[in-house]
C-alpha cells in the first residue's frame, strides 16, 4: 500500500517528490550516508533550539526519503510532551513508546504502518508525568536496542534541547544527533548553547538542517 499526501501536507517528499524541497531531503539523506562511512548511523535523533522550528516535519521527510531508498526505517516520537508525528501521517496515538515501556521485553513493538513502504511509526503513546525519567531509564535503552534489531535506521523525534532535558538524555544513547534550525528565526546564541549542551553529554552531532531557507533559482537543474 502507498499513500499520496494531501495538497497542503508538509510531507513534501510524498506530496511533490520532484520539488526542490524534496530533492533537498534526498541530498540530506545522501550526506548522512557519506558522513557515516566509518561509524554507521543506525540510530539518530533530531532536536531544535525552540518549538516550531520544523524538526518533526524535517525528520518525517528524511524518514520517507530513506524508506524510498529501500531501507527499513522506524520513526519514533520521543517528544513525550507535544507529540506530532502521528498527526502528520494521520495515525492514532493510543499506543507507542510509553506503552512499550510498560510491556514485557519480548512484546512486539506497537509499530504502525505509515503507507510508505519500509517506513513504520512508533508513536509517543499516552503522555507520562516525567518524560525525561522514561527516556533516561534502562528500559528505554533496551527499547532502543530492540528497535535497532528491527530496522536499518531508527529516527527519534525529541523536544527542543534548550527547553527540557529530554533530548540531551537520549542523545547520549544514539549514534548521531541532527540539529534543526529555522532560517531567520533561530538565534546564533541559542544555536551555540544547543551545541554546547549536546557536547556536554558527548553526543555525536552529525550536522545541521537549515529549515525554511529560500530556494535559489540559479541552482535549479
Amino acid at each position: 500500500m502507498s499513500i499520496v499526501a494531501p495538497e497542503r501536507s508538509p510531507l513534501v517528499a510524498l506530496r511533490d517528490p520532484r520539488s526542490p524541497a524534496a530533492e533537498a531531503f534526498r541530498t540530506l539523506r545522501t550526506n548522512i550516508l557519506f558522513s557515516s562511512l566509518d561509524r554507521p548511523l543506525r540510530t539518530m535523533l533530531a532536536t531544535s533550539t525552540a518549538p516550531d522550528e520544523g524538526k518533526s516535519v524535517a525528520l518525517a521527510n528524511l524518514a520517507i526519503t530513506m524508506a524510498q531508498s529501500e531501507q527499513r526505517v522506524i520513526l519514533v516520537d520521543c517528544d513525550l510532551r507535544r507529540p506530532g508525528l502521528h498527526t502528520l501521517f494521520g495515525l492514532g496515538n493510543d499506543t507507542g513508546v510509553t506503552t512499550m515501556v510498560l510491556e514485557q521485553d519480548d512484546a512486539a513493538p506497537p509499530l504502525q504502518a505509515t503507507g510508505v513502504a519500509g517506513l513504520s511509526l512508533l508513536a509517543s503513546g499516552p503522555l507520562p508525568p516525567r518524560p525525561a525519567d522514561i527516556l533516561g531509564s534502562r528500559r528505554m535503552e533496551r527499547i532502543i536496542a530492540r528497535l535497532r534489531d528491527e530496522a536499518d535506521v531508527v529516527l527519534f523525534d525529541t523536544p527542543p534541547v534548550l527547553a527540557v532535558t529530554d533530548a540531551a538524555v537520549l542523545a547520549a544513547r544514539v549514534d548521531g544527533v541532527l540539529l534543526v534550525f529555522a532560517a531567520g528565526r533561530t538565534r546564533r546564541e541559542r544555536a551555540r548553547r544547543s551545541r554546547e549542551m549536546l557536547e556536554k553529554v558527548k553526543a555525536n552531532i552529525v550536522g545541521v538542517v537549515l529549515n525554511g531557507a529560500q530556494a535559489n533559482d540559479a541552482y535549479t537543474y
